[in-house]
Order: C-alpha cells, then structure tokens, then sequence
C-alpha cells in the first residue's frame, strides 16, 4: 500500500517511546529505555535495570516532562510496560494523547524503531569484545548521535534544538550572536520541517512506484501476514494465515478483520493483507467416472 507519513510541526510535541534490549548486563543494566521527538529526532536514553511500567513512568516525568514541557502525543507499541493503569493515569493527568502502532506494524512508531538501530549499531562499535561496558558509554553515543547532520533535517538534531555551535564557542562571539539566533530559531525549526516534508515525499514517491495498488473493500477476504514466525508451530507452515473478513476500512491504511472461526476483530495494517482468491467449487453433476482395465499382454493375444 501507499506510505502515509506522518508530518508535525512543533518541536517537542509528539515523542515516539521503545525500549531496548535485554543486554548483556552492564553495571546492573539490561535494558535501554528511548524516547524521539518527532520534528527535532533529539533523543533522550536512560539505561534500566528492568522494563517495566514505574521505570517508563518515571522516566516521562524526568527526562521528559520536566526537560521539555508537556507533549501532546505519545507513540509506543503495544507493550505492557506502555499500555498500562499507571501510564493511562500519567498520560490523562497531562492531557497527552497516547497513539499505539497496530500489532506487526512497527513501522508506525517509526521515529523509535530507526534510532533504536542506530544507537544499537554505535554500541557495537565503542564498547569492548565483552559488551558489557555499553552503560558506561551509552551518553558518548547519545551526544555523537545528536550532533551528526541529518539529511531529512538539513542540520543536526543539536542545532535545530539550541541553534548554537556545540562545542569550541569563541565566548566575544557567542554573547554578540546569541541574540540574533534566538529571533531565528522559529525560522530554522520551519526550514527543518519543510526540509522533512520534503526528504518524506521523495520516499513515499520512490516506495509508491515500486508497488501495485489494492483495493480493499468490506466484504473482501483477505490473507494476514504472519511475521513473528517464532510463535507459530511448525517450521514449514505458511507466513499467511487463514482468510478473514474486512469488516471496515480507515483512513491511512488501517483496516478491521474479523475471524469466521471465533466471531473477533481486530485492527491491522493494510501493509499485512492482501486479497484471498477463492479456487473453483467442484460441481457433483460435472464429474464423470472412467474405468481402468488392466492392460493385455501380446503374449496371450488370441
């Protein structure tokens, strides 16, 4: 199906949130729990000890809310240390809005998914054989992350956060331009912005021609791709399961499917679909019986 990126256009205002891990235990951590903000892709990392819901909890108000004010939205998936009585309490207090990625759709916490690589991929290269200094070093990957340039950006995530050099400031220069850079701060966010739409464009017009169009309808039985392949029993079974039934169809590609075997719906990406082609019904009328006779040898031919 067509992409359908996702656009905003205030710093700070909508997070994507994944965790990381388990690790090899480093200092008593196993676990990297990670945050981005969306316009920025600033991110924000803690090393946890265990992932569960006080730790992402806590870690909202201290690296989060109390950083970079109240967000708007929140991206996860549908992890139970995000989806939770203590998050839904936190996030109603604050008038967050909570957005959940459909199920084998981790694509739409995007933002996440793409920074967990790359911090994942930093790690392996600065920590030792052993991997169990990661901890220690996991604030350098953070700060080199930050200050490398992004192309959908134009600039780096630090630049368009402070608008200042991040290190070596002349300090006679830095007090006669700090000013100036202020007053240009709205102007380069909007610049990053645009220069996002426009990267995102580029992408979902190089993806779009790569594919075929589908055409879902209510009605349709449709095949659901099955990628967690670990859960499934047997090694040799199909990646796509039983047909199911649309029962509705959304806006942005999300469709509702409903299993004829216990009568459930569920939410889906039409990205993990695609159309049921029903073989012919045999017909009783249409068959006919031929006898076989055994054949006859030459040798007792009369």
């Amino acid at each position: 199906m067509p992409q359908q990126p996702i656009l905003f256009y205030e710093v700070f205002d909508v997070w994507g949130i994944d965790f990381m891990g388990p690790f090899p235990i480093s200092n008593g951590y196993s676990y990297i729990l990670l945050a981005v903000d969306y316009v920025s892709r600033w991110v924000e990392a803690i090393a946890t000890k265990t992932n569960d819901a006080k730790v992402v909890v806590d870690f909202l108000k201290s690296n989060i809310f109390y950083r970079f004010g109240v967000l708007k939205a929140l991206i996860s998936d549908q992890g139970s240390h995000f989806c939770n009585r203590a998050m839904s309490s936190l996030l109603h207090k604050y008038g967050v809005v909570h957005k959940i990625a459909t199920t084998y759709h981790p694509q739409t916490n995007y933002q996440a998914e793409v920074f967990n690589r790359e911090i994942k991929k930093m790690l392996q290269k600065m920590t030792n054989p052993s991997r169990k200094d990661w901890s220690r070093l996991l604030e350098d990957a953070l700060w080199a992350h930050r200050t490398a340039y992004r192309t959908p950006l134009g600039m780096s995530t630090y630049w368009i956060v402070f608008e200042v050099k991040q290190c070596n400031l002349d300090n006679d220069q830095a007090g006669k331009q700090r000013r100036f850079q202020l007053q240009e701060l709205d102007e380069l966010r909007l610049e990053a912005c645009e220069n996002s739409r426009i990267y995102k464009q580029k992408v979902k017009k190089f993806h779009d021609q790569q594919i075929l169009r589908k055409e879902l309808r209510v009605g349709q039985k449709v095949l659901l791709f099955n990628s967690p392949l670990k859960l499934i029993v047997g090694k040799v079974r199909s990646r796509w399961d039983r047909p199911f039934v649309i029962t509705n169809v959304f806006p942005y590609g999300v469709v509702e499917l409903k299993d004829e075997h216990t009568n459930s719906t569920f939410q889906v990406s039409g990205h993990q679909i695609k159309l049921f082609h029903e073989g012919p019904t045999p017909i009783a009328g249409d068959m006919e019986t031929i006898s076989l006779m055994e054949p006859t040898s030459p040798d007792h031919t009369p």
